[in-house]
Order: structure tokens, then sequence, then C-alpha cells
């Protein structure tokens, strides 16, 4: 087993392909012992990724704080109200309920880019920036969220705002990049086109690009022609499970 320290939260990542979790320091923001990574069972039902968080917390000392976990999907008061890479069975679950009573202990899910976008607030790339920051992540899609004087405002699903007529994530992900072998000058013009849409509606003081493409930042970011600073997201990986764990904590103040 890994110790963690008593009463320190916990926060896990829950996606498509895999679940991790560690014990997180928020006085750092980093993992106070080393992540740990189990396959997301198939079928993702409920049940059988509460039996995986057990699973999990098991490699882990016993501790009585909080734990977070990230959904890639709207979380509305706890119950997962959409479904995006897992399994369908998800929608309408109060997954608060499903995990608190499967761990015994305090869980609170949020969306993974809220979680993301609170952990790069407190900790990463926009740490003492106040106003509107607004926090993307691409990948297999776009992920989004608003967070405005370190209040964040949940489920803003800014990946599904209509640019040239198609949902963004369909013109602008990542993925859509590697499929259509976009040029790094080319994506950054659909990019472009993106985050001036962001402008006009939100007007923020900041951007923050997370997502794996993010270590490339420098390929790409200098190329979106907007008003607003742009800049990379910083904890990368790490910000899921980070953010899990603050957004835990916090709710239980």
């Amino acid at each position: 087993m890994t110790a963690t320290g008593s009463g320190l939260p916990f926060g896990i990542d829950f996606g498509g392909s895999g679940i991790k979790g560690a014990p997180v320091d928020l006085t750092e923001g980093a993992f106070a012992a080393d992540r740990v990574r189990i396959d997301t069972p198939s079928p993702s039902t409920p049940d059988s990724v509460a039996k995986v968080f057990v699973q999990l917390l098991s490699s882990f000392d016993d501790s009585d704080g909080p734990i977070g976990v990230t959904v890639p999907g709207v979380v509305k008061r706890g119950v997962v109200r959409s479904a995006a890479n897992i399994d369908k069975h998800w929608v309408g679950e109060d997954a608060d309920r499903l995990f608190t009573e499967a761990t015994g202990r305090d869980v609170h899910v949020v969306n993974d880019a809220d979680a993301a976008g609170l952990a790069e607030v407190r900790y990463g790339a926009a740490k003492g920036r106040r106003g509107l920051v607004i926090v993307t992540t691409l990948g297999t899609g776009i992920g989004s969220a608003l967070v405005y004087d370190g209040v964040l405002v949940p489920n803003s699903e800014l990946g599904h705002l209509e640019i040239d007529g198609h949902d963004a994530e369909k013109r602008a992900a990542s993925s859509v990049r590697e499929r259509e072998d976009l040029s790094w000058h080319d994506w950054a013009k659909r990019l472009t086109t993106y985050y001036r849409k962001l402008e006009q509606l939100f007007s923020p003081e900041l951007f923050v690009v997370g997502g794996g493409v993010s270590k490339k930042a420098d390929e790409f970011l200098p190329l979106v022609d907007i008003e607003t600073e742009i800049i990379p997201a910083k904890l990368r990986n790490a910000a899921g499970i980070v953010g899990a764990a603050l957004y835990a904590t916090e709710s239980n103040a």
C-alpha cells in the first residue's frame, strides 16, 4: 500500500479508457503518493465502475478524506445528466450517492473539464488571475470550464457551440486536426474562429488551453489570432485528479 495520510482528499479521474486516482496535497496542488491506474471496465456501467473505485482505493492506506470524481458528462447536484465516451446507463445516475455507499467515504462528482479548470485556476496557469477565465481542453472533443474570481460556473459545454455550421468540437478538436491531417496553420485558423466566438459571447480575461496537445502549444497558439490572452495549461494530466480532490473538499466546507 501507498501511505497517504489519514485526512487527505482523494481524486479520481474517470475516463473512457482508464480510471486513475491519487491522494492530493491541496497546499501544493500535487499528488501525495504515486497515481494508480486501472482500465475502465467494459461495459462501464455505474456498478462496475464503483467496484473499480473500491479496488483503486485499496491500493492506498485508509483515509477519511473526501473523494472527488471526474465524469465526462454534465453533472447536476451529483446526478449525471449526459454520457460522453461512457456507458449510457450513467444518464440519470445519482453518482454521489452510488460512490458514497460503495466506498464508505464522502464522494462528490464533477464534470472532467470543470475539475481541470478549477485546478488550473488554483494551482496552474491561471493562478492569481481575477475575472473570467475560460479553460478549454482540446482532445477527442473540446471540454470547457468557466471560472470567475475562482468560483466555478459548472457544465458550460462550450465545445458544442456552432461554428461554420458545425458543432465546434467537430471542426476544431485536436482529434479533428489529426484525422484530417491539418497543418498547425490550418488548424489555428479553425481555433481562431472558435476562440473569437467565445470572445464575442463572454469577453474573458484569459483563455487557458489544456489537453495533450498543449505540450505543443508553441506550434499553434501563436497562430491563433484573437485579442484575449491565451496560454497553455500547466497541470496537464494531473489537473483532473487535483481538481476533483479540490472540488470534493470545497463541497464539504
